[in-house]
C-alpha cells in the first residue's frame, strides 16, 4: 500500500510539472520518455524537509551548485557510490523499496500515455457528478439516495469526468491568448507569455483522450459511441477557440459554428452517460438519450445567460456572446428567445414520450433542482431572463479587471416556459 502512495506521488507531481510548463519537448534531454519522472523525484526530493532548509534556501543551493554538476561527475558519483547508471539506478530507488521496484518498471513505459488527474479538476467535476447521480440515475432504475448505487460506480465516473475537466481547464486557458487565430497553430511569442501552455498546446496537438481510451479499453468499456462523443469534445473545444478568438479580434463567426458548438458541449453528460450503461451491461436507450441531449441543450443555453458577464471576461464560448456577434445587441434576445422557444418544443414532445412515471420523476427533479438553484435556476415554471446585452466587450473587461475564476460546465436539468421569453423580446 506505501508503495502505491509513493507512486501515486510521482504520478500527481508528474502532472503538476506538465502542467506549469516546465517540460520542453524541443530539448533533446527533457524529451527523453524517462525525463518526467526524474524531474517528479528530484522536485520530491527537493521539497522533503531536510533540519532547517526553507524552500528559499534549497532553492539558493541548488542554483549554486547546479553549474558544477555534469554528467562526467555524475558518472564518477555512480561509480564512487557503487550505483548503476540505468534503469536500476537512483531515479528507480529514491523512496522505492526493492520490493515496490518491479511496480514501477511495469509502469514505466505508461507514464506518458497514462490517464492522470489532479486534485483540482475532481474539484471541479464534483458538482457535476452530483447533478448527473441526482438527473439520470433516474433513466436506468437506479435511486440516487442509495450509497450502494452511487459508490458502485462512482470510481470511474468521477475519473472520466475529472480528466474531462482536467483537459476543459487547458483549453480555457488556450481561448485567452491573445492570438488572432487558433493557439494551437501559433508558436510562443518572442517573449515566451506562452511558455507556461506548451503542454496545454501538446495536450491538444495529439489525441488528448488517448490516455482515457487506454483505460476504458482494458476495463472492457470502450465501445465506438463513446469513441465519438470523445470526438465530439475535441470538436467543441476546437469551435470554442476558433469563435472566442474571433470574438476577441472582431471577426465574422458562423452561425452553424454556434449551434453545432451548443449541442456538442455537453459531450462529457453523453460520456457518463453511455458509460453507465457499458458498467451495467444494459443497452442504450435511443429515446432516453435523445431527450436528455435536447434537455441538455437547453441547460446550456440557461447557463450561459447566467454566466453571461463572467464568459464574456473569461472569453470563454456563450451562446448569447455569439448571438450578439452575428444579430446585433437589438436582434440577438429575439433569435436566442426564437431559439430556446423551437427546442422547448421537441424537449416537450420527446418529454411525453417517456414512460410517464419517468417523465414525472424527472419533472420533480428539474423543480427541485429549481428551488435549489435560486437566482441561477429561475422560477419553478421555468421562466427564461436575458441579461442586459454588453455591446462592448472590450470596454467591459477594462472596466471589470479581476482574476480569472474558472468556467462551470453547469448543472444539466431544464423546465420549460420560452415562449414567456419570446413574448419579452419580440
Amino acid at each position: 500500500m506505501e508503495g502505491l502512495k509513493k507512486l501515486e506521488k510521482v504520478q500527481n507531481t508528474m502532472m503538476f510539472i506538465q502542467n506549469r510548463g516546465l517540460i520542453d519537448s524541443s530539448s533533446p534531454h527533457l524529451n527523453h520518455p524517462d525525463a518526467n519522472r526524474f524531474l517528479a523525484n528530484f522536485i520530491l526530493l527537493l521539497i522533503q524537509p531536510c533540519g532547517n532548509l526553507d524552500m528559499e534556501a534549497k532553492s539558493g543551493l541548488i542554483s549554486a551548485s547546479l553549474s558544477k554538476i555534469s554528467a562526467p561527475f555524475l558518472e564518477e558519483a555512480s561509480l564512487f557510490l557503487g550505483e548503476k547508471n540505468g534503469k536500476e539506478g537512483i531515479c528507480n530507488d529514491f523512496s522505492v523499496h526493492s520490493d515496490q521496484k518491479a511496480i514501477l518498471q511495469s509502469l514505466d513505459t505508461e507514464f506518458n500515455d497514462m490517464a492522470i488527474v489532479g486534485f483540482d479538476a475532481m474539484q471541479r467535476a464534483n458538482s457535476t457528478l452530483e447533478d448527473f447521480c441526482r438527473s439520470y440515475f433516474m433513466f436506468h432504475g437506479m435511486d440516487a439516495n442509495k450509497p450502494q448505487s452511487v459508490f458502485r460506480y462512482l470510481p470511474l465516473l468521477s475519473f472520466t469526468e475529472s480528466y474531462i475537466y482536467q483537459l476543459d481547464n487547458l483549453n480555457e486557458k488556450l481561448t485567452q491568448l491573445p492570438t488572432s487565430g487558433d493557439p494551437l497553430n501559433e508558436p510562443p511569442d518572442a517573449e515566451g507569455n506562452q511558455s507556461c501552455l506548451i503542454s496545454s498546446v501538446k495536450s491538444f496537438k495529439t489525441d488528448p483522450f488517448i490516455p482515457l481510451v487506454h483505460l476504458l479499453e482494458r476495463l472492457g468499456l470502450m465501445t465506438e459511441r463513446i469513441k465519438e462523443e470523445f470526438k465530439c469534445g475535441e470538436q467543441y473545444w476546437t469551435i470554442e477557440r476558433k469563435l472566442c478568438s474571433a470574438l476577441t479580434n472582431r471577426l465574422e463567426i458562423s452561425i452553424d459554428d454556434v449551434m453545432t458548438a451548443i449541442h456538442l458541449k455537453s459531450f462529457d453528460y453523453r460520456v457518463l452517460n453511455l458509460l453507465l450503461y457499458q458498467l451495467r451491461g444494459e443497452k442504450v436507450n435511443e429515446l432516453h438519450m435523445e431527450f436528455l441531449s435536447v434537455s441538455e441543450c437547453l441547460v446550456e443555453v440557461s447557463d450561459d445567460l447566467f454566466d453571461y458577464e463572467d464568459d464574456v471576461l473569461e472569453n470563454s464560448f456563450n451562446v448569447l456572446r455569439m448571438f450578439v456577434r452575428i444579430y446585433g445587441s437589438v436582434g440577438a434576445p429575439a433569435m436566442l428567445a426564437k431559439f430556446i422557444s423551437e427546442t422547448e418544443d421537441k424537449y416537450i414532445c420527446l418529454l411525453k414520450a417517456l414512460d410517464p412515471l419517468l417523465s414525472v420523476k424527472y419533472q420533480e427533479r428539474c423543480e427541485e433542482a429549481t428551488s435549489e438553484g435560486g437566482e441561477k435556476s429561475g422560477s419553478p415554471l421555468g421562466s427564461w431572463s436575458i441579461p442586459p446585452i454588453i455591446k462592448d466587450e472590450d470596454l467591459y473587461r477594462s472596466e471589470h479587471l479581476r482574476p480569472t475564476t474558472a468556467t462551470n460546465l453547469g448543472a444539466h436539468v431544464i423546465t420549460v416556459g420560452a415562449m414567456e421569453c419570446m413574448h419579452l423580446f419580440i
